[in-house]
C-alpha cells in the first residue's frame, strides 16, 4: 500500500508484530541529511541505547540486502519489551522491502525475517500460581 502524507512524500506502510509489540513502519526514499531509521522520533541507536544487539536486529534486513543508505524508515512502536519491539520492527522492515521489490523474498525468507513469531505469554489460570504452576501440595 503506497500512501502520501501532507508533504506529498510517497511511502510504503506495513505492520510488524511480535508478542504484544506492534510496529507501524513507513519506508521512504532516502533524502539528504536524514536519519536512516527513526523509532518513535529517535534514532535507532539512541532508542536501543542500552543494547546494541537490538539495534543490529533492526538493521539486519537492510544489511542483508545491502540497502543501509537507500531508504529512510520511520517507525511507531508500542507495547511489549525491547526485544519484542526490535523483532516487530525487523518484521515490518522486511515486509516493506518485499513490497518494494519481490526479488528480495528468497534472501529474507532463508534468514527467517518474513516469519511472524506467534509465541505469546500464556494466561494465568484461576487456582494456579502462574499459567501452569500449581500451589505446593501439603499432606497435613
Amino acid at each position: 500500500m503506497i500512501n502520501t502524507s501532507a508533504k506529498s512524500e510517497k511511502y510504503i506502510y506495513v505492520v510488524g508484530r511480535r508478542k504484544t509489540a506492534v510496529a507501524r513502519v513507513r519506508i521512504y526514499d532516502k533524502e539528504k541529511d536524514s536519519k536512516d531509521v527513526l523509532i518513535n522520533n529517535k534514532a535507532c541507536r539512541e532508542y536501543f541505547a542500552n543494547n546494541n544487539s537490538l539495534a543490529e536486529k533492526v538493521y539486519s534486513p537492510l544489511k542483508l540486502l545491502k540497502l543501509e543508505n537507500k531508504y529512510k524508515i520511520s517507525v511507531k512502536v508500542t507495547g511489549g519489551g525491547p526485544n519484542g519491539q526490535a523483532e516487530a520492527i525487523r518484521l515490518g522492515i522486511s515486509r516493506g522491502l518485499l513490497k518494494i521489490d519481490n526479488k528480495y523474498r528468497q534472501e529474507l525468507k532463508v534468514q527467517g525475517y518474513l516469519t511472524r513469531d506467534p509465541r505469546q505469554v500464556e494466561r494465568k489460570k484461576p487456582g494456579l500460581k502462574k499459567a501452569r504452576r500449581a500451589p505446593q501440595w501439603q499432606k497435613r
